[in-house]
């Protein structure tokens, strides 16, 4: 939690209850508490208080604050909220009421204690002096301990009220399998990988880096193609908005919809990729100003920034919220380099700031969340520390915060954040993934803050994934990308679409036109999670003989060596006497592994591996594991 100063503001007084809805004892209205009221699940907190309207004379979004603060023993978070217009915006279409929200995401079950503070006043959203809810009912039971009379603002403005609490009585999780509340928390805990708090099991990413403008769909309220002009360069093309046609067949009965069936396509599209086994999706919240596709924005018009579209905001949600059910992380780009300078000339005023904030009061409750600073960022390395602090500050949950960018320009960009305590790690944009992976992971390490590194999109730009059609194997991005940079002891890809082939990074409409890829990823994350104990081992190249050769190793115990051409190798076991089984596993097919030509090898020293039984021109993996004594 992030105690603060106090100041005055005038406020609204929300008393809780611990049932379902319960009438509020001062103030305005009940306050109604939604969702199932368990563990990792979202429990979602309704209050009444002024009515407003997005477009009214006075801003909901800047000129009032509400922050919820929930406690048990000695946990405590602080939880933004935020204007929900009638409260079911995303349904209704809404854009005025009297409903304002915070969500908050149980970290465990037990009574939990929750103040709430409903405060108005200029800029209050943005004020880093405004005291905590928890801190000013601790002030007001102190002083009428004291037996002081209340505290005022200044002459002639209102009085300080005192804040009441209520409790909510929140059960184990009931869930389990793929489904983010059976999991977790996704958290940054010091180490390479990121790791579910409830299961404790490591996180592997495999997933969708396009299409970037994912967002851009037309059953989403005021969402369409801003752009004034035909596009060029890599955006060229006639105006354009998603509509996923080809996926609403993976829709399936009891899945979301809003405003009398929408949304069909774009749940449909998250059900077939799911189905693939994969667990992230890379997607934009802000593309205009600029911007490539220039059809997503949170705003309530693309030429505002400082008042939201609660109900595509809401319909946003819906989706994220599937997402959890499915395992599927949110990775939260906040802006590319065409528009990395559209917010305040790029440094972090008004604009930024409330826009960060209604990011995380929407969003933050989802378990797993990461936050990135930019695509192809170009923002001041002061820049980027300074939106990351403010993010930390605000974020309840302290989900990951990472930044993507131009190749070439790694050493600029990450070398100054190297051990920041804010920053977990680069999102690479690279053609040469296993050196670079090696890099970033050994640099952090050294800096004291190692971080995760993933391959958010390979190179060359205008390539990318190619569709199945038109590269059937996918051999340069299984060997070079997805396999350089597991082996490396990289945290996973997402994969990019170029901008030269059909459903590209902008207009893919069916990520079936890449179904071999996500085979082939998915072959590669069951191997790791499958038969290696992959967050105790580290990268070890120079173990093995083979020119081109990756080694991933727990030395002594269990060694990976992925083999790009069947080039023949030995394995350096050291001092070891142990005999070890030799075993072959085929990425271009997955399946169970192999005996191939020799089935076991003793140490010490360097021993022969064999090779598989057939196809040894190509790639192969071969697992070495100390046999049990």
């Amino acid at each position: 939690m992030k105690a603060r100063g106090l100041i005055l503001y005038p406020m609204i007084l929300l008393v809780l209850g611990s049932g379902c809805v319960t009438r509020v004892e001062r103030g305005r209205g009940t306050v109604i508490v939604a969702g199932e009221q368990k563990q990792w699940h979202d429990v979602m907190l309704t209050f009444e208080g002024p009515w407003l309207d997005e477009a009214g004379r006075t801003n909901p979004f800047l000129d009032y604050r509400l922050d919820v603060t929930f406690t048990k023993d000695d946990r405590q978070y602080v939880v933004p909220g935020y204007y929900a217009a009638d409260g079911n915006a995303g349904q209704t279409g809404a854009t005025g009421g009297n409903r304002w929200r915070a969500h908050f995401l149980p970290p465990e079950p037990g009574t939990w204690t929750y103040f709430a503070a409903f405060r108005s006043g200029p800029d209050v959203a943005l004020d880093s002096s405004v005291p905590a809810p928890h801190v000013i009912a601790a002030q007001e039971l102190a002083a009428a301990a004291e037996k002081k009379p209340h505290r005022r603002r200044a002459a002639g403005q209102q009085a300080l009220g005192m804040i009441k609490t209520g409790t909510i009585a929140i059960a184990p999780t009931d869930k389990t399998g793929r489904d983010f509340r059976a999991q977790g928390l996704l958290q940054y805990i010091g180490e390479r990988y990121l790791r579910f708090a409830h299961t404790g099991t490591h996180f592997l990413k495999g997933g969708a880096d396009s299409p970037e403008n994912f967002l851009a769909y037309a059953d989403f309220d005021q969402t369409f193609d801003s752009a004034e002009l035909t596009r060029s360069g890599e955006a060229a093309g006639a105006k354009f908005i998603h509509r996923y046609r080809p996926h609403v067949e993976d829709w399936q009965p009891g899945d979301p919809t809003w405003r009398n069936g929408k949304g069909k396509g774009i749940i449909g599209a998250l059900n077939y990729l799911a189905s693939k086994s994969m667990n992230s999706v890379y997607f934009l919240t802000y593309n205009i100003d600029g911007g490539d596709g220039q059809d997503v924005w949170p705003w309530s018009r693309p030429d505002q920034r400082l008042r939201y579209d609660c109900s595509k905001l809401d319909q946003w949600e819906i989706v994220f919220a599937h997402m959890d059910r499915l395992g599927l992380a949110l990775h939260l780009v906040t802006q590319e380099t065409e528009n990395d300078q559209g917010l305040d000339g790029g440094a972090l005023g008004r604009q930024r700031k409330l826009y960060y904030r209604e990011l995380i009061a929407r969003f933050a409750h989802h378990p797993a969340l990461i936050w990135n600073l930019g695509e192809e960022n170009t923002n001041t390395d002061e820049q980027r520390k300074a939106f990351a602090r403010y993010i930390r500050d605000l974020d309840p949950y302290d989900h990951p915060i990472v930044c993507h960018t131009y190749p070439g320009q790694y050493d600029q960009v990450y070398s100054p954040l190297l051990g920041h305590a804010s920053f977990e790690g680069p999102s690479l944009q690279t053609t040469d993934t296993h050196r670079q992976t090696m890099k970033w992971l050994d640099l952090s390490a050294q800096a004291g803050r190692p971080w995760f590194v993933c391959l958010d999109e390979l190179g060359p730009s205008h390539i990318g994934v190619k569709p199945d059609n038109d590269d059937p194997s996918h051999d340069e991005p299984r060997i070079r990308h997805l396999w350089g940079n597991l082996m490396a002891g990289g945290a996973g890809v997402e994969w990019y679409f170029g901008f030269s082939f059909p459903h590209n990074d902008l207009n893919c409409e069916n990520w079936r036109t890449r179904d071999h890829m996500w085979d082939l990823t998915r072959y590669a994350l069951v191997f790791f999670r499958d038969h290696l104990p992959f967050s105790k081992m580290t990268h070890h190249d120079g173990l093995t003989s083979a020119s081109k050769d990756y080694c991933f190793a727990y030395p002594g115990e269990v060694y990976a060596i992925y083999l790009p051409d069947g080039e023949p190798t030995d394995l350096d076991l050291g001092s070891s006497t142990d005999t070890f089984l030799i075993r072959w596993f085929n990425p271009r097919a997955g399946g169970p592994l192999q005996i191939g030509t020799v089935a076991s090898a003793a140490g010490p020293g360097k021993v022969a591996l064999g090779q598989p039984q057939e196809d040894t021109d190509r790639d192969w993996v071969a697992l070495v594991k100390r046999c049990e004594q």
